[in-house]
């Protein structure tokens, strides 16, 4: 029962939203997003604790104005979204800016695959839909999740746009195998890397604190010679701007265990730069340094095979009906 009221939920919002004017759909996310904000829940108070660690400078009432940021940012998301279906591909091209986008598309066109990694920041759908219409249809994965119905609803969603998604679990197929298939064909590769799902990830210094992200896209390049290349996303205005950042080279010493953690370590360095540009568009609701974990979920080794999944499909599909009673 609670699975189909779920998937009843988010099948209404896909619906209903995509016929609503633009401007009472962001009123009414924002609305979302200030109700939630205003209850602090858990997922809101985590997310205060995580902007501290980003802007520590602030005090109470600038942190409390930065998270209410925040949330709308992130219901901003959830907005965009369900009603990116509708969007022209006009209106992709016109309010998608994307920077460092031509070392992309030369390795691409070069026949060189390339493995672009980001955080949770703004909304990695919208740029996915950018990437494909410029002619670079990619390859991700998806965290499953349930109900089954609305994990297809988002692998189909994500196909629309011009994205093959690989079911992180469940599917029979080797995710890394495709992957590292894609990449040698000279394909394009896009990973959400910044939140270690194995509780197996390489431990890396953010924000002068230890967490873990996952060894996935660094060992994918080590594994196939492609170009791993970090992005950044956040908003300005109307406008979803993104900066796709130079090839992070394979380190020429260290076995491949030190070769991945510096990699992964030269990521969360460009995460982190970003992050601090722009704190609002963080989407980080769940822990995530090391220190606010349970003690199990502390222990663990570097992943040797690639992980990362494409995360909004399960993390983000959770969170607003348990922090906004969103859609």
């Amino acid at each position: 029962m609670k699975d189909r009221l779920v998937y009843s939920a988010y099948a209404l919002g896909w619906a209903a939203l995509k016929h609503l004017p633009e401007p009472v759909a962001r009123a009414l996310f924002e609305r979302l997003a200030d109700t939630a904000w205003r209850r602090r829940g858990p997922r809101v108070s985590q997310l205060e604790k995580n902007l501290r660690r980003v802007r520590p400078d602030l005090d109470e009432a600038g942190l409390r104005e930065l998270s209410r940021a925040g949330m709308r940012s992130y219901m901003r998301y959830w907005m965009e979204s369900f009603r990116l279906p509708v969007w022209s591909r006009e209106r992709i091209a016109r309010d998608v800016q994307v920077e460092g986008s031509e070392q992309m598309r030369a390795m691409l066109d070069s026949g060189r695959g390339v493995v672009v990694a980001l955080p949770h920041m703004a909304n990695w759908d919208l740029a996915g839909a950018w990437v494909a219409l410029e002619g670079y249809p990619f390859t991700t994965v998806a965290e499953r999740l349930k109900p089954e119905r609305l994990f297809d609803r988002f692998v189909e969603f994500r196909e629309s746009l011009g994205m093959e998604v690989l079911p992180l679990t469940g599917s029979g197929v080797s995710v890394v195998g495709t992957m590292a298939r894609r990449l040698r064909a000279g394909r394009l590769i896009c990973l959400v890397g910044d939140r270690d799902l194995s509780e197996a990830g390489v431990e890396v210094s953010f924000f002068g604190e230890a967490t873990r992200m996952p060894a996935g896209p660094a060992a994918l390049a080590q594994r196939t010679g492609a170009a791993l290349m970090p992005a950044t996303l956040w908003y300005d205005g109307p406008v979803l701007r993104a900066r796709i950042n130079p090839e992070i080279p394979v380190p020429a010493e260290g076995d491949r265990k030190e070769q991945t953690r510096v990699m992964v370590q030269a990521m969360a360095d460009i995460w982190e730069q970003g992050i601090r540009e722009h704190p609002e568009d963080w989407h980080m609701l769940q822990r995530f340094w090391l220190a606010d974990l349970p003690v199990r979920e502390t222990v663990g080794e570097p992943a040797a095979e690639p992980s990362g999944a494409a995360e909004p499909s399960a993390e983000r599909a959770a969170e607003p009906a348990a922090e906004a009673s969103g859609p």
